[in-house]
Parts: structure tokens; sequence; C-alpha cells
């Protein structure tokens, strides 16, 4: 799916996975993980990339052998996504720990024109 690049469309991929989950039948726990790490992973590229040319992101979700990967694609930035170390009570800089806490595995791929950021969950 594509949704503009802008905070809102948090609240908009959340919704939309949570119902194909949901459609699919996986735990309500494991659904609200997977809310959990979207919404980081959409938050991410609005704060720190680029819309992709048609001014969106580009968001998709399927159910792979290993689990449920969820990807996201932004126009990229200057830097690569990377952890940051910063404490519990820090307002910012907490959501790919977040995603490396709730996830079996995360990565980045990037180019010149894109980034995606892939997290993959554990559907049983």
């Amino acid at each position: 799916m594509r949704v503009p690049f802008a905070p809102a469309s948090v609240a908009v991929v959340r919704t939309r996975l949570k119902k194909w989950m949901a459609e699919q039948g996986v735990a309500r726990d494991r659904i609200e993980d997977a809310r959990v790490i979207v919404s980081e992973m959409v938050a991410n590229a609005v704060r720190h990339a680029q819309p992709l040319p048609d001014g969106s992101i580009a968001i998709s979700w399927f159910v792979a052998d290993r689990g449920l990967q969820i990807s996201v694609t932004d126009g990229g930035s200057s830097t690569q996504p990377h952890k940051v170390d910063a404490p519990s009570s820090a307002l910012a800089g907490r959501g790919l720990k977040i995603i490396e806490s709730l996830a079996v595995e995360w990565w980045a791929e990037r180019s010149r024109s894109r980034s995606t950021v892939h997290a993959l969950l554990p559907t049983g």
C-alpha cells in the first residue's frame, strides 16, 4: 500500500495491518506487536527520510516462511537507519530499539533513490 508522506499515515497503516492480521487469524498479542513495529517504521521514515517521488511511502507485509515480514520504503536519506542507545525516558530515538525487541530481526536496504526497512515477526 502507499500512503502520504505524513505523520497521520501512521494511524492509517496501523489500522489496515490490524484488520488484515485479524482476518488471517493471527493472535492478538502478535497483532499488537506488529502494529507497534509498523508505527515505528512509518514514523521513522517521515521523521528521518524523504518521500518517494510521488510524495508517498510504500508499505508491504506478507507471511514468509519464518514469520510476518513488514517493509517500509521511502525516498531515502543521507544516513543509514541505525539503532541509538537512547534511555527509556527519552522522547525520541528508541524506534529501532523497540523494533529490535519485538522482531526476530530487522534490516535495511538502501539505494540512491530509496531505502527500505524490513522487520520479521514470529507469527506462532
